[in-house]
């Protein structure tokens, strides 16, 4: 079963969101219109509009109020992809060519830059200080990050602690606000909205860990890029070191990357078989299934609704999520 499924009664404010996200993108510029429509239609699970739609259907839901917040997000998160792939110097997104493969880093940056000043416009339309001053802060922790990431590259001694600090502020801190601002949005009681924060913190957690598992089990079809590309840009991410506690593969990454830029397609097909032969993968699932514990567990005292149960079946299909 497809994740879409577990909210496919969602589907008509999707395609009201999907609606307004491409009003959202429209500039007076050619080549900013035609490289943000691109990337709109490359397509996306639209995770965190479906938070924000179900954390507001917890209160008082207005599609007005919860597609301005499901929009601003979703275009703060289409942004840092464009600044993603210049930074990984990536060729392909979901399988497709990327703003930076199509236009140039010039032109990729300014229109992740574009579609963030988009998404902050957009966002004032919401007449609730407390939900801007959430915003705000969670770019902030956003963007370092970012640069956390950038500065950890190819650095083999980082511990957990570095790793999961970095994917809070990578994934998970983005899909905490998009349930809390679709909460405030709904004006559900504080205590609630705080909940939901924190179950969209550990389902981002969750989520992320996955994601970096799926990126060596994956077929490079499934992935829409080729397996262990994260590793090959530098990137090193739960199961590496999870995997490099085992000198003989510790050992073979650093050897592997004496030279990042020389790295053959021979050498990373060795280092995924050697990287699967270690605990890694069983022992990232273990903390994933840790973070989703705790997400189903912030959810047990928020009211009974049928939103609250697509929550908890979202975290249940994401623990089971092999591809």
């Amino acid at each position: 079963m497809k994740l879409s499924k577990t909210y496919g009664y969602l589907n008509k404010e999707l395609d009201i969101i999907e609606y307004a996200l491409s009003n959202a993108i429209q500039a007076d510029n050619d080549v900013l219109r035609e490289a943000s429509t691109q990337l709109l239609q490359a397509g996306g699970k639209r995770i965190r509009p479906v938070f924000v739609l179900l954390c507001g259907q917890l209160g008082n839901y207005n599609i007005d109020r919860i597609k301005t917040v499901a929009v601003s997000l979703e275009l703060i998160h289409m942004a840092s992809l464009v600044h993603d792939d210049v930074i990984d110097d990536a060729e392909l997104r979901r399988g497709k060519p990327t703003i930076k493969q199509l236009y140039g880093n010039r032109v990729a940056m300014y229109t992740g830059d574009y579609i963030l000043a988009r998404a902050l416009e957009n966002i004032t339309a919401l007449s609730k200080p407390t939900a801007h001053r959430v915003l705000s802060k969670t770019m902030v922790q956003v963007a370092t990050g970012e640069i956390e990431q950038i500065k950890d590259k190819y650095n083999w001694d980082q511990n957990l602690r570095s790793y999961l600090r970095r994917i809070k502020r990578k994934t998970a801190l983005l899909i905490a606000t998009s349930c809390k601002l679709g909460a405030i949005a709904g004006d559900v009681p504080e205590a609630d909205a705080e909940k939901l924060y924190r179950y969209g913190y550990y389902i981002g957690m969750s989520y992320q860990i996955i994601d970096d598992i799926l990126d060596f089990t994956a077929s490079e079809n499934e992935l829409g890029k080729p397996a262990g590309n994260d590793l090959l840009q530098g990137n090193i991410t739960l199961p590496v070191l999870v995997a490099m506690k085992d000198k003989n593969f510790s050992d073979l990454v650093k050897d592997t990357f004496k030279d990042p830029n020389q790295v053959s397609e021979r050498q990373m097909a060795n280092l995924l078989t050697e990287l699967k032969k270690t605990n890694a993968i069983t022992e990232s699932y273990k903390i994933s299934d840790h973070y989703l514990k705790k997400a189903l567990n912030e959810l047990v005292t928020i009211p009974n609704h049928k939103a609250k149960q697509t929550l908890q079946s979202i975290a249940k299909y994401i623990g089971k999520r092999r591809s």
